[in-house]
């Protein structure tokens, strides 16, 4: 049996983007060791990039609640006999057959080509989003009055959710998304999601209109139960992630400005810095985890039936192993096609051309506006989103000349 190298996984970042220099010295040492979790068992923690890819697409892990070892790598204990089991819809947490069922169901509606057909009109919700930044007169919030309202004005059109109700799940999001949640917390906050994600199945198939969850019910395949489902992983994922992206690589850029240069002066290398930011800031704080559905050895390591695996995304996507040449450097100009930061394998967000483009668009518009951009506190003073599962920042205090 491998050395367990920790008895606890590292999560003080000594530097904002970057992820805890514990797990980097950690994946130095081996990509694949031991890590002693929450509840007090031992299971793996994979830090390479190969082996974090391997894993993901191997059909030999799974993702299914009911089959994990743990409540949850964040708390303490066993889940509940009825929290284990994997609801209807929730395809994140469901292995093929199922998930390849109601996966099938969207795929369409997130292909390259739709996604590029939204750009225009992403493009104006931006630029509504900039008129509303420049309306605060030489200083705001980045992150509340630009990074996180455009992804979810952005989601909540495409799935026909009223943005006005946009209370009715945002804070929710956030209890569910702390680390510092309780379970019961946690697990409450969903409960209140899926109620207003049913509420809205209700009114879809009584008024139906143009949008995707329409869409998906008037196909007559999923039930009310697994659309809400589906809707609400949708919902969260499309608005939590690009709103964190946009905030935490704004300050990044803000922080390296001689690729915030590239950037400007090289229009043609969005597309890639896009990547590089991913790669680079990997919003994922930490994780996913997987369970062994079978014996499986992985880069020389044996890996038993039941055992749980956490991969490090944060740390994978800076291997030198995949990313030669200084993968801890921000470098827009880097070849960073091939990271993990949408995941990998039969997960693979759903979602990610329209990220994409939001970024890009956002990225290049924000910029162009305001070309002065800069913070409006001392860096140190910037709040980390070290508490939450989704990294990012809680607010983002900018300037420019008015």
């Amino acid at each position: 049996m491998t050395e367990l190298i920790s008895d606890e996984l590292p999560t003080t970042r000594q530097h904002p983007f970057d992820p805890p220099a514990e797990v980097t010295r950690i994946r130095e040492q081996a990509r694949i060791s031991r890590l002693k979790f929450a509840d007090g068992h031992v299971g793996w923690l994979v830090t390479g990039h190969h082996q974090v890819r391997e894993i993901l697409g191997s059909p030999k892990f799974t993702n299914d609640p009911a089959r994990h070892h743990m409540l949850d790598v964040r708390f303490q204990g066993e889940a509940p006999p009825e929290r284990r089991k994997v609801e209807p819809g929730m395809f994140l947490s469901q292995d093929p057959p199922d998930h390849t069922r109601l996966r099938k169901m969207l795929q369409g509606q997130f292909t390259v080509r739709r996604m590029n057909q939204l750009s225009e009109w992403i493009g104006t919700i931006v630029d509504d989003q900039l008129k509303h930044l420049r309306s605060f007169d030489g200083r705001a919030d980045l992150v509340k009055e630009f990074a996180l309202p455009v992804p979810s004005l952005v989601i909540c059109a495409i799935l026909g959710v009223d943005y006005d109700e946009k209370h009715r799940f945002q804070d929710d999001t956030t209890k569910l998304l702390s680390l510092e949640s309780t379970f019961e917390e946690a697990m409450d906050a969903m409960a209140r999601i899926q109620e207003f994600m049913r509420e809205l199945i209700v009114r879809k198939k009584a008024d139906p209109g143009d949008d995707m969850i329409s869409d998906l019910l008037a196909t007559g395949e999923p039930t009310d139960e697994e659309a809400s489902n589906m809707a609400l992983l949708l919902l969260l994922a499309g608005h939590e992630t690009t709103a964190n992206m946009l905030g935490l690589g704004t300050y990044a850029l803000l922080q390296h400005p001689d690729q915030l240069k590239i950037l400007r002066d090289e229009p043609e290398v969005v597309d890639n810095a896009v990547e590089e930011l991913m790669r680079y800031l990997s919003i994922i704080h930490f994780g996913p985890v997987r369970t062994a559905t079978e014996d499986v050895e992985i880069d020389g390591h044996l890996i038993e039936a039941g055992d749980t695996v956490l991969m490090h995304v944060p740390t994978a996507n800076r291997d030198p192993e995949k990313f030669p040449g200084n993968p801890e450097e921000l470098d827009l100009r880097r070849p960073a096609s091939g990271h993990v930061a949408f995941g990998h394998g039969i997960h693979q967000c759903l979602g990610q051309q329209l990220a994409r483009i939001e970024m890009r668009i956002g990225f290049s518009k924000l910029f162009q506006e305001f070309p002065d951009l800069r913070l409006d506190v001392d860096p140190e003073e910037v709040p980390l989103r070290t508490d939450m599962g989704i990294y990012g920042v809680h607010s983002l205090p900018v300037a420019w000349s008015a």
